[in-house]
C-alpha cells in the first residue's frame, strides 16, 4: 500500500503547556500540568480576520492526543489526514484540539469520576474557553465538534448529551455501548487476573473464608487489597500483557463509572472478587452510563445537535456493533437525526474512517 502524500502548506501544529485547576489534586496524584497539541489549518495564517470551527480529538483508551501527532507507516497521523481532506476540497478548514487526557489508569472515558479526575470538566471549563481565548476560533458551540473512537467515541457521545452547550456535533467510532454485552461478558477473566494479587494466596485443596466484615467488604465490591496489589504490580512494569490490560481497562472503569470516596481505592467493583457474584447496586450505576440508556435522558440534547455520526465494524472483537445497532435504533426511535454506519473490520486500526466523519463534522460546523 502506497503512503498517501500530504500536500504542502499542511498547515502547522502548536504544542503548548496548560496548567489546571480542575484536575490538580487528583486522587491518583496525575499530572495537572498537560501538553496541548493544536492543528493550525492552511490558511490560518494568511487572513489574519478569519476565524475557524475546532474538532477536539478524544484518544481512545491507553492513548494520548499527542500519539495523534505520530507518524503511521501505511498510513496518516490525524493532521496529515485532515490536511489531504482539505486539499482535496473534501472538508472546509478547522482548527485541531487533541488534549492529553491519559491516567495512571490507562485513560478514562472522558466524564467526572471522583476517583480519576474531573475530565469532563477540564475539557468543558479550562480547554475549550483557552482555546478560544489563544486562537481564531468561532467560539460557539455551532462550530464547536468532538470526536474519537473506541472510549474516545464514547466520550464524544456522552459529551454530546450532557454538554450541549460546549458541543454542536459529535462523531463517535466504535464507542462503548451496551455494557450488558461488552464489559460483563469479561469481568470474570479480569477476576482471575485479580485473583493473584490475592492474599493469603490459594493453597491446593484448600479454600479459606475471609472474615466476616471482609466478606461484607467484599459484598459491597470493595477491594480487598487485590486491586491495589494489581496495580502496583503493572505500574512498575515497562511492558503489561493483554491479560493485564484488559483487566486494568475494567478497572478503570470501574473507577470511571462507579466512584465511591469512602471505598479503598475511591470506587467500587461490579461484581464481589471472591464470588465472583453480580452485585446489582453496583451495576445499575454502570448501566446508568450506558449510552443505549442514556438515549431518552437526553433526548432534547441529542435533538439539538448540528451532526450527529457514528460507526462501527461489523466484526468489532469487542462486540461493540451490537451496541451500536441499539444506540441507532434508539436514536431513530426518539427522532433523532443521526448518521449510523457499520463496515466490513473490526475495532483496530480503523482511523481512515475519519476520511467520512471528519468531512460531516466540518460541514456541520462551518460558519
Amino acid at each position: 500500500m502506497a503512503r498517501k502524500h500530504t500536500p504542502r502548506g499542511a498547515g502547522s501544529v502548536v504544542v503548548l503547556e496548560h496548567v489546571s485547576r480542575v484536575l490538580k489534586d487528583n486522587r491518583l496524584n496525575d499530572p495537572h500540568v498537560r501538553k496541548l497539541a493544536i492543528w493550525l489549518p492552511p490558511g490560518y495564517d494568511g487572513g489574519r480576520q478569519r476565524r475557524f470551527p475546532v474538532l477536539y480529538d478524544f484518544a481512545g483508551f491507553t492513548g494520548s492526543g499527542l500519539a495523534h501527532l505520530n507518524w503511521k507507516p501505511f498510513s496518516e497521523n490525524l493532521v496529515e489526514r485532515a490536511a489531504r481532506l482539505i486539499h482535496e476540497k473534501k472538508m472546509p478548514p478547522v482548527i485541531l484540539v487533541m488534549p492529553d487526557c491519559y491516567t495512571a489508569l490507562g485513560g478514562n472515558q472522558y466524564i467526572n469520576s471522583s476517583a480519576i479526575g474531573r475530565y469532563a470538566d477540564y475539557l468543558t471549563r479550562e480547554i475549550v474557553p483557552f482555546v478560544d481565548a489563544e486562537f481564531r476560533t468561532l467560539a460557539a458551540r455551532e462550530h464547536r465538534g468532538c470526536f474519537g473512537k473506541s472510549s474516545g467515541g464514547y466520550g464524544a457521545l456522552v459529551h454530546g448529551m450532557k454538554y450541549p452547550a460546549t458541543w454542536g456535533a459529535v462523531a463517535d467510532h466504535s464507542g462503548d455501548a451496551y455494557f450488558d454485552f461488552v464489559y460483563r461478558s469479561d469481568w470474570p477473566n479480569t477476576l482471575n487476573e485479580l485473583a493473584k494479587y490475592r492474599q493469603p494466596r490459594r493453597q491446593a485443596g484448600v479454600y479459606r473464608t475471609a472474615g466476616p466484615a471482609a466478606e461484607a467488604a467484599l459484598a459491597r465490591g470493595h477491594d480487598d487489597g487485590r486491586v491495589q496489589r494489581f496495580l502496583d504490580a503493572v505500574w512498575k512494569k515497562t511492558k503489561i500483557s493483554r491479560a493485564e490490560g484488559h483487566a486494568l481497562m475494567n478497572v478503570c472503569m470501574a473507577a470511571t463509572y462507579d466512584p465511591q470516596p469512602r471505598a479503598p481505592l475511591g470506587f467500587r467493583l461490579p461484581f464481589n472478587a471472591q464470588t465472583g457474584e453480580l452485585i446489582g447496586a453496583n451495576w445499575k450505576r454502570w448501566l446508568a452510563n450506558d449510552p443505549i440508556h442514556m438515549v431518552s435522558r437526553y433526548a432534547a440534547a441529542l435533538r439539538s445537535l448540528r451532526g450527529l455520526y457514528v460507526d462501527c465494524g461489523w466484526r468489532d472483537q469487542y462486540h461493540i456493533h451490537y451496541g451500536c445497532r441499539i444506540l441507532a435504533r434508539r436514536l431513530s426511535a426518539a427522532g433523532i437525526a443521526h448518521r449510523y454506519e457499520e463496515f466490513d473490520d473490526d475495532h483496530s486500526d480503523i482511523d481512515y474512517r475519519m476520511d467520512l466523519s471528519l468531512p460531516y463534522l466540518a460541514r456541520a460546523l462551518r460558519g
